[in-house]
């Protein structure tokens, strides 16, 4: 299969060159040439096959003729090998855990991914590719996480000073090895937009080959419409109509969404839930989309003003008002109401959510009343220990802390300081 430039002025390339690539020489996001709707007897029997089996059935048109169906199977072996149950808050709402993994973040799929396809790519290839990415919070730790080690890879993570939480940033800036991390004075948007320069920098291309790990790869962004996938299995017998409600910054995990809708799978909404940066929502409301500066929250995965996906969203409807607002609604919140969601949640059943998932709950919950009579997901996209203080001061309750932290906990920060472009390029020209 190809891929295209959104922009439309970039030559088609096979997924390799996308990965590697990363963004297209015009700008342009790739997407896939097009979409083919799995056979419905896949959805019909899907509660009897494996996780590894719906995920090689699903991502394997983007791939074929690049990734041998064999490595395939290898790769979504090492990328899969944890849980991605639902738990059950009321009747008519579960939670879909996706922090089972290395670094407890939804990330952990998409990072291994593209973390396994590269150095597949780069077996026989003498030069070295830098991975260049920037994170809001867990982006940074479950690519650094997923490319340690791997031979013929550099990552360079740029975040933003003083907004990331104490476990995310030890979770990026620690491991050491291939992994460099790159304190930025500034905003996640700052960050983005250096990452967005880099790329179009010629002084900076021949002296090196870069790509993107965040979910402008669709090495990175194309496996998350795994986690639906999983859900609509564990979620069927329900007998009700199922939506999903994501938490969403960047707007990867639900574009991803979107794409499984588009291969069948039989859900007929998504709810996309932000906390104050409310770029789409606003958008939805409106149909004039203006992006703006991000602001801090308690939810800072979601601390995104100007969301990269968004375009592919909308291309996936052909910029069809109409037709999008069929399937998708946007709701946001602040942190006040975040808090409370939290509280709720943990009154209904004891439950721990962590911010992120509970501004999916609330946005569920206000979908809801108006579709009372069906069942509601919402992503639960980091473990809430990931927010260890917010979350005890909010619910007066001590967290355990789970053995994939407790690793990062007493190691030393190594992080490198700049406040501009100019210091990322400097960086870079000198590594």
């Amino acid at each position: 299969m190809k891929f295209y430039s959104l922009n439309n002025t970039a030559p088609e390339v096979s997924f390799d060159i996308a990965v590697v690539n990363g963004i297209a020489p015009d700008k342009g996001l790739y997407f896939p040439e097009e979409i083919k709707p799995l056979p419905s007897s896949f959805f019909e029997k899907i509660e009897s096959l494996s996780n590894e089996e719906i995920a090689f059935t699903a991502i394997q048109q983007f791939v074929s003729g690049i990734v041998p169906d064999n490595m395939l199977k290898d790769i979504l072996k090492e990328v899969l090998d944890f849980e991605f149950p639902i738990v059950e808050i009321t009747p008519n709402i579960g939670t879909l855990e996706l922090f089972h993994g290395p670094t407890m973040a939804f990330k952990d799929v998409g990072a291994r991914f593209m973390a396994q396809c590269l150095g597949y790519f780069s077996r026989s290839s003498k030069n070295k590719i830098t991975v260049l990415v920037a994170t809001s919070g867990d982006t940074g730790g479950a690519v650094a996480n997923g490319f340690l080690g791997v031979k013929g890879v550099n990552v360079v993570i740029l975040y933003p000073s003083g907004k990331v939480s104490d476990i995310q940033e030890r979770q990026l800036t620690t491991l050491g090895q291939n992994i460099k991390a790159l304190e930025v004075e500034g905003t996640f948007d700052d960050c983005q937009a250096m990452v967005k320069n880099a790329f179009l920098d010629k002084d900076l291309l021949a002296h090196m080959k870069l790509t993107s790990a965040n979910s402008i790869n669709v090495a990175r962004w194309l496996p998350q419409l795994f986690y639906f996938l999983f859900a609509y299995k564990q979620a069927k017998s329900k007998g009700k109509e199922i939506i999903f409600s994501v938490p969403s910054g960047n707007f990867g995990n639900i574009c991803a969404g979107l794409v499984a809708q588009r291969l069948g799978m039989p859900v007929n909404h998504f709810i996309a839930a932000t906390n104050v940066n409310d770029t789409v929502p606003q958008f939805m409301s409106t149909k004039e989309y203006s992006p703006k500066p991000s602001k801090a929250t308690i939810s800072n995965a979601m601390d995104v003003g100007d969301p990269s996906n968004f375009i592919r969203i909308r291309h996936l409807f052909k910029d069809n008002f109409e037709e999008l607002e069929k399937n998708l609604s946007s709701y946001s919140f602040d942190d006040n109401q975040t808090k409370e969601a939290l509280k709720e949640i943990y009154s209904l059943n004891g439950y721990i959510a962590d911010p992120h998932g509970a501004v999916g709950y609330l946005g569920l919950k206000k979908y809801q009343t108006q579709h009372p009579n069906t069942y509601g997901i919402f992503l639960e996209t980091a473990h809430p220990v990931k927010f260890l203080d917010i979350v005890e001061e909010t619910l007066s309750e001590k967290l355990e802390i789970p053995a994939q932290i407790k690793k990062v906990m007493g190691k030393t920060k190594k992080s490198i300081q700049i406040s501009n472009y100019e210091g990322l390029k400097n960086f870079l020209l000198k590594s």
